[in-house]
Parts: structure tokens; C-alpha cells; sequence
């Protein structure tokens, strides 16, 4: 990665005789690009009428530092727009990678569809590829594009660069302090946040795969309405990538390049570039390069120069030790990175007060390279107030992910309240990820509520019935416990209004009820208080209703005593 970086000039460099080369490569290859808008022609640093191709006001790439190497003078021999030729046709810098130019096509036919107006010529991208990463590095990428290990910027830490603090707590840069560009075409991760997307459709957003790299270069460089084949949009939009005029004539050097002829070669038997470029500075804090000190030189006859004062009493003072400088901490490779935590597969999370869940909540934890992430510490946690508990008794567990970067939670226990609740799963420490799930526990039901006997109910005004009323609630034929009724005194069951005179029961002072919330037992029975009979004579009916919509309609009697006749004189 060091030989990688000294090849290449930081952000803010100005380099005339690259400029002049670049213009120099334009006109030799009498190259069919658009010439650079008046706009883009100043120094460095420039942006096009300060439009951003990123919903910030910053570079895609976040500025960091680029290859420099101009193409060759020799332009391919065949012109046009071929990317068919022979791999002996033209220079071997007119070689694309296979998967890469393959991969640049895909974007651009996408792109085409969606957004017809940009006219995104694929060689663009592969001239910013060329420029960010040397194509993949030659190449280098697997069979589904992604390379083999993270192609890294430098931290951007303002020595020398930008200072851009972490935003993807090192998921895809493996930095947490600072943001680095990344993959082939060198996103910073906040931009990647944003335009980041999935072309080779694995279900992962990967700036280290070329396909979805190149695709959203391809709509980050069309934001804004951009029409590519204008030349001062153009400027704009690879402006918007790294805002440096440099920067804008080295990739319109390889675009005209490119758009002349190319060839496809073997992944990984790219070009690299080679050709020395400005070494990055390390500037002091003042914003100077620190001078290497020179020795001191002698004092002439070759003597030594003198010692420092003398203590008092005649001794040198000894040169005092350098306090050694702790060794930075490393940052932790891509690999030991938690990237993302993603749901495991769990279905909807649902159960009757007082059961066990189907369902238990897992996820899978995957590194900064999206592969599955072992031994990492998970912890779920139950939050709400339903009485939702972990098998043995606990609203907080923490499991260890398994070989394939599966957690998975104990079994979860309802309790008797009904309602909704959440389950949340994190993991990580920097910047932990975390999942939620949602999940509710429902009342206990039953689907059947029946008498256990068949007596008749009549009582006589002013009496209380003589005989009580017991009930059996079921589900699924089995008893329901602990399940609510509603039991309701009604004049009709096809209009189930409260009444208001005939059979009652009774509050806690004596005064008449007609509706009373009931639970069944353990063994789903239900027994009624007393039922009483007013001054009303007539038939009434009571209408019991259970949770889960279970109903029996039970009929009450209220008889006028019989009149008797009275005795003969």
C-alpha cells in the first residue's frame, strides 16, 4: 500500500508540467472528447459552479489522492469506440480487465435505462477507474468482481489531506477515527451511504466490488440532471468526484484515450501504473514540509563542537532521554470489523399470554468484507411492559456468534398481559449495529364457552335464582384458562344493549349490575355470582362472551307469583 500511495499526488498539488503533458496527450491523439469548459480551466481546487455531485458539499472520493500517469502519446490503432479489438491491438495501456470493462458496460446500459438523458459513456468510468485504482488494480477482483482484499486510501487526517472524521464506524474502510476512500473507484464511506448499489444482485451494497461500484459512480456522476455528452456538464460531474483541475485533465486525458480503442485482457494482466509521481509531504502542523535536519558540522581542524554548559561543580549536563512515543494503535483489518447484522431468517413474533413463542429472534453478523463474522458477542434485549421474558427468567441474554455469523436467542416466554413489545439485538463497540423486532402478545382466547348443566333459570320477583350458573370455556378442545368474559344481562341477544330492569347481580353495597368482566379458572370453568330478579316479571336472556369471540346466550325467567282466589264467605 506504501509503494501504492507514493504513486500518487495528494488533493491540492499543483503540478503545471502534468497539465501540460495532459494537453499535450489530448492533441497528439487528436482525441474526439470535448475540450475542458472555461470553468474548469483555473487552478486547483476548482468546482463548477460549486455544484456537488453528493448530497454534501464534498467530493466523492473526499479528495484523496489519485494516479497521475498520463496514457501514452500512441493512441490505440484502430479509432472509434471499439472495445472488441484484439488483445495485440494497440498499447498494452489500452487493455481493460475483463471483469472490469465488463462491469463498466453493465452501468452503463443500467443507467441508460433509468436515466436515458446523461448519456453516460462507459469510458468515463473506465478513465476514473483507471485514475482512482488502476482499473482494480490490473484487475484483480474474483469471479464476482469483488477484490480480494479492500484497495484503501490513505487515512484522511488533514496531514497532508482532507480531515474527515469516521462516519461507518471502519465497516467498510476498517478505520474508526478516520474515513479512507474505498475499492475501485475510491468512495469515502459517507458518500457510499448515500449512492452506494447492489448491480450484481448478491443483496450487498459493496464499494469493493466492481459492478456495484462502477453503477453508482455512474449515478452519483449523472446527479443534478447532468447531460455527459455536454462538455461543461461533464467537467462538472468529474469535478464532482475529486475537486481538482489536475484531477479533471488527467481523467479527460484517459477518457479520450479510452474512447479511441480498447481491448479486453485477462482479470488481473492490467497495466498498473508505474511512472514515479510527487511523494506525499508530511506537513507540520503550520502547514509547512518539516526540513530533514542536517548534522552539525564540525568546527574546523576537525575538532568536535563543544559540549553543552557545565553543571555547577564542573560536570556536562547529560543529555536528557526522548520520551519514546507510545506506537499508534492499529486498526483493526477489515476482517475483525463487524460490517453489518442482518435478520437471520426470524418470522413474525406473536404469542397468547402465557405461552412460548414459535418463533426465536436470530441474526447473522458479517465483517467489513461481508463475510460471515464468528465469536462476535450479541446481546438481545426485551424492552416493554407485557412481562416478555428469555427462557430462565431474563429480558437481557448475550449469545456468541456461530461459524456461519448466526446469533440466536433463547426461546421467549409471554406473560399474562396482553400488548406489544420490541426485541432488540446489538452488536459491536465502536459503532454497534443493531436489529428490532417487533412482536405482541395477545389474550388468552377460547373459540368455545357451553353450560355444564341444562336447568331451567326462573325465579319469582324479588327472589334471587336458586340455582347457579357454571361455564366451560375451551380452545382447540382443550380447557382455556384464565381467559376473560364478559357477562351482560340483555332484554334480546339480536340486540345485545344493556338492560335496564328484570335479572341482576350485585355490587359490593347491593346495588344492581348488568355487565361484569369475568376470567375463567385453571380449569377453564367459570362460575357466575348470584343472579337476583327485580319487581319485572318476564323473559331476559344473559349473553356471555369470551375472548377469541366465543358466545352462549343462557335464557333467565322471572314468574308473577299465581293469583290465588280468595275463600267463599
Amino acid at each position: 500500500m506504501a509503494a501504492h500511495i507514493r504513486r500518487r499526488l495528494r488533493k491540492g498539488a499543483t503540478t503545471t508540467a502534468v497539465a501540460a503533458a495532459a494537453v499535450a496527450a489530448l492533441a497528439a491523439s487528436q482525441a474526439p472528447a470535448a475540450p475542458l469548459t472555461e470553468g474548469s480551466a483555473g487552478g486547483d481546487q476548482q468546482t463548477a459552479g460549486g455544484e456537488s455531485g453528493g448530497p454534501e458539499d464534498d467530493a466523492a472520493t473526499g479528495n484523496s489522492p489519485y494516479y497521475t500517469d498520463l496514457p501514452p502519446l500512441v493512441t490505440p490503432d484502430r479509432p472509434g469506440s471499439s472495445s472488441n479489438l484484439p488483445a495485440a491491438t494497440g498499447s498494452a495501456e489500452a487493455g481493460i480487465p475483463a471483469s472490469v470493462l465488463a462491469a463498466y458496460k453493465q452501468a452503463e446500459r443500467t443507467v441508460a435505462g433509468t436515466d436515458p438523458a446523461c448519456r453516460l459513456p462507459w469510458q468515463l468510468l473506465a478513465a476514473i477507474g483507471k485514475v482512482e485504482s488502476g482499473q482494480a488494480r490490473g484487475g484483480k477482483v474474483d469471479a464476482n468482481g469483488t477484490t480480494p482484499s479492500p484497495i484503501l486510501g490513505p487515512a484522511l487526517n488533514g496531514q497532508g489531506f482532507a480531515l474527515i472524521k469516521d462516519t461507518d464506524g471502519g465497516a467498510y474502510d476498517g478505520d474508526a477515527v478516520h474515513d479512507r476512500a474505498v475499492g475501485p473507484m475510491q468512495f469515502i464511506p459517507s458518500t457510499w451511504a448515500t449512492w452506494g448499489q447492489d448491480a450484481n444482485g448478491d443483496g450487498r451494497k459493496d464499494p469493493n466490488n466492481i459492478y456495484d461500484a462502477a453503477l453508482a459512480a455512474g449515478r452519483y456522476l449523472c446527479a443534478g440532471g447532468r447531460d455527459l455528452a455536454v462538455a461543461a456538464d461533464l467537467d462538472r460531474a468529474v469535478l464532482s468526484y475529486n475537486q481538482s483541475t489536475e484531477y479533471l485533465r488527467t481523467v479527460r486525458s484517459w477518457f479520450a484515450y479510452y474512447q479511441r480503442g480498447t481491448h479486453e485482457v485477462p482479470d488481473g494482466s492490467g497495466v498498473l501504473p508505474t511512472s514515479p509521481s510527487t511523494p506525499t509531504p508530511n506537513p507540520t502542523p503550520g502547514g509547512t514540509t518539516s526540513p530533514t535536519p542536517s548534522p552539525s558540522p564540525s568546527k574546523p581542524g576537525g575538532t568536535k563542537p563543544s559540549p553543552g554548559p557545565s553543571k555547577p561543580g564542573g560536570g556536562s549536563s547529560p543529555t536528557p532521554k526522548p520520551t519514546p512515543t507510545p506506537p499508534p494503535k492499529p486498526t483493526p483489518p477489515p476482517a475483525d470489523t463487524l460490517g453489518s447484522l442482518e435478520n437471520a431468517g426470524t418470522g413474525p413474533l406473536t404469542a397468547t399470554a402465557g405461552g412460548t413463542f414459535d418463533e426465536r429472534v436470530s441474526v447473522r453478523a458479517r465483517n467489513a468484507l461481508g463475510a460471515p463474522m464468528a465469536q462476535l458477542p450479541v446481546t438481545f434485549t426485551v424492552t416493554g411492559s407485557t412481562g416478555i421474558l428469555f427462557e430462565g427468567g431474563r429480558k437481557t441474554v448475550t449469545v456468541l456468534s456461530k461459524a456461519d455469523g448466526t446469533a440466536t436467542a433463547p426461546a421467549l416466554k409471554a406473560g399474562e398481559k396482553s400488548g406489544d413489545f420490541t426485541v432488540t439485538a446489538t452488536a459491536g463497540t465502536t459503532r454497534p449495529r443493531t436489529l428490532t423486532y417487533a412482536a405482541s402478545v395477545t389474550a388468552r382466547q377460547a373459540d368455545a364457552i357451553v353450560r355444564t348443566d341444562t336447568k331451567a333459570l326462573v325465579a319469582a320477583p324479588g327472589e334471587k335464582f336458586a340455582d347457579a350458573v357454571t361455564l366451560k370455556a375451551t380452545y382447540k378442545g382443550a380447557a382455556a384458562a384464565g381467559v376473560a368474559v364478559t357477562a351482560t344481562l340483555v332484554a334480546d341477544a339480536d340486540k345485545p344493549a344493556e338492560n335496564d330492569k328484570g335479572p341482576h347481580f350485585k355490587d359490593a353495597d347491593g346495588k344492581p349490575l348488568r355487565t361484569l368482566a369475568l376470567t375463567t379458572d385453571a380449569d377453564g370453568l367459570l362460575r357466575l355470582p348470584d343472579l337476583f330478579a327485580d319487581e319485572n316479571p318476564g323473559t331476559y336472556q344473559l349473553v356471555l362472551t369470551t375472548e377469541g369471540g366465543a358466545t352462549v346466550v343462557i335464557e333467565l325467567t322471572v314468574e308473577a307469583a299465581e293469583e290465588t282466589a280468595p275463600p267463599e264467605a
